[in-house]
């Protein structure tokens, strides 16, 4: 039996469609997809990145322009400082209109964190109630 290589490995996971690749395994927490290499859980985007554009450069991450978090398309991404990367995404969640449950980011609904982000406070309360159901 012959052994697939890591390349054949990742690809075979992945969906190309008109515009992103979609990474269709397992992910990490926050969305972005997750690839078992050498034992260890490795970013898909970045490891995509760097079989077909090149290495990345050390001390700069991967901008997903698209902002769809298991898109391994390269054509997607750009290289860029951390500190770029979060006033990008600063100003992307600015544009929301709606938390990922669909509640409204306004009136009463709407408070600032400390750290100044928007916050859903109907998710909030949601997510207190289990809390004291454990």
């Amino acid at each position: 039996m012959s052994k697939i290589s890591t390349e054949e490995r990742f690809w075979s996971k992945v969906n190309k469609t008109e515009s992103c690749w979609l990474w269709t395994r397992a992910t990490f927490k926050h969305g972005y997809g997750a690839f078992m290499l050498d034992h260890k859980k490795t970013y898909v985007h970045r490891l995509a990145y760097e079989m077909l554009v090149g290495p990345i450069p050390k001390g700069l991450t991967i901008d997903h322009l698209c902002r769809v978090r298991n898109c391994v398309n390269p054509a997607h991404m750009e290289v860029v400082t951390q500190g770029e990367n979060a006033k990008r995404q600063i100003h992307a969640n600015s544009k929301k209109t709606h938390c990922p449950s669909n509640h409204p980011y306004s009136g009463d609904n709407l408070y600032l964190s400390k750290t100044g982000g928007r916050n859903c406070r109907e998710c909030h309360r949601i997510k207190s109630r289990k809390g004291r159901s454990l």
